[in-house]
């Protein structure tokens, strides 16, 4: 049964054209998806991604166990309101999901993973707690909106209370803060995102979601979809699960390895394969730029110096202007690459990503 969001009326009202998306009802964008893409880019759009699982880990034994389920080290998180991008990963080393820690107290942390893999996720919390104190809670009651641009940042703080606007104005890069009686009830705002802009993920429970919706709107932050959504998120350089990654593929052959801490003493899933894949990893994740015409789509077959590989994530970039793309090859100096785009072989070129960096294509695109 197809799961709908608090905001699904909202959506509808709008004229959003709906899709499924990992089993729930989301529009996929409002009208136009390119003018969406550039509302974003250019100035604060919005998104509804509700369908995102907020997951709450209570007890003594929480930190000791978040250094056992993620390759990232929690330790990091010295300060309430902190987060850490991480992966859950097997014994064998793949990755389980990717996701966001936020140290809320000592014995408390937030955990927000994808919507895509929400009962793998869950399962997977609760077996690997086993043997510690933490007690896992879902919060399916709290709803998420994602407010993201070079102006998010004021129209944000334009729907809040003097006091609260000043906290989130002040509020660092992959932190957060809880607002307490605000207009919309209490709020976790965090500045993170998925587009490459700035802005916030703000956590509000369902019974304030549309009125803050509304009140964004009437702020001047246009709905997105996720059509939208997808282009920002590759040009940002932003890899998504079940595309880019899933427990086949290691962090170091998806280009995480920044998100993977070796710390000493610290015995976590995967790690024996991890310390084996930081230096010598058989397989990469490159980035792609063609510019003939036409669109890099996923499973499309990659040819390198060192043999074949396949596109994972490819469109067309609005910025840019050009079709751009993930794609996992062999390891080792790729040299020449082309894509074979219905039989024909089209060169492309190999880039650093992000493709896209304060709004403007990135510098060698």
């Amino acid at each position: 049964m197809t799961q709908k969001t608090i905001l699904n009326a909202a959506h509808r009202a709008l004229g959003a054209r709906m899709v499924d998306f990992g089993g729930w009802d989301m529009p996929l964008n409002y009208g136009s998806q390119i003018e969406e893409h550039h509302q974003v880019r250019r100035d604060a759009g919005m998104f509804d991604v509700s369908h995102m699982t907020v997951v709450d880990l209570r007890g003594s034994g929480t930190r000791q166990f978040l250094r056992q389920l993620v390759a990232n080290s929690v330790d990091k998180l010295k300060l309430p309101g902190k987060a850490l991008y991480t992966c859950m990963l097997t014994p064998e080393g793949g990755i389980v999901d990717d996701l966001i820690v936020y140290f809320m107290a000592d014995d408390w942390f937030r955990l927000v993973v994808n919507a895509a893999t929400r009962e793998k996720d869950l399962a997977w919390i609760q077996a690997q707690a086993a043997g510690f104190d933490v007690e896992v809670t879902e919060r399916p009651e709290l709803a998420m909106i994602a407010v993201q641009g070079p102006k998010a940042r004021e129209k944000t703080a334009s729907v809040l209370g003097e006091a609260d606007a000043h906290v989130v104005g002040k509020l660092g890069r992959f932190a957060a803060a809880t607002l307490d009686d605000t207009p919309f009830g209490t709020l976790f705002v965090a500045r993170t995102g998925y587009t490459g802009e700035d802005g916030f993920e703000i956590v509000v429970d369902e019974s304030h979601a549309v009125a803050l919706w509304d009140a964004l709107r009437d702020a001047g932050v246009a709905p997105a979809g996720l059509g939208a959504r997808d282009t920002l998120r590759l040009e940002a350089g932003l890899a998504l699960y079940g595309q880019d990654m899933d427990e086949t593929v290691s962090p170091f052959e998806a280009a995480l390895g920044w998100t993977v801490a070796l710390d000493e003493g610290r015995a976590f899933n995967g790690r024996t394969l991890l310390e084996a894949h930081s230096t010598a990893a058989p397989r990469q994740m490159i980035g792609l730029v063609m510019d003939d015409k036409g669109v890099l789509r996923h499973g499309q077959t990659v040819t390198t110096a060192n043999g074949t590989g396949e596109i994972l994530s490819g469109t067309f970039s609005p910025t840019i202007g050009k079709a751009i793309a993930f794609a996992r090859v062999p390891a080792g100096e790729p040299g020449e690459v082309s894509v074979d785009i219905r039989g024909r072989q089209v060169p492309v070129r190999v880039v650093k990503f992000p493709f896209v960096r304060n709004g403007r294509p990135a510098d060698g695109i």
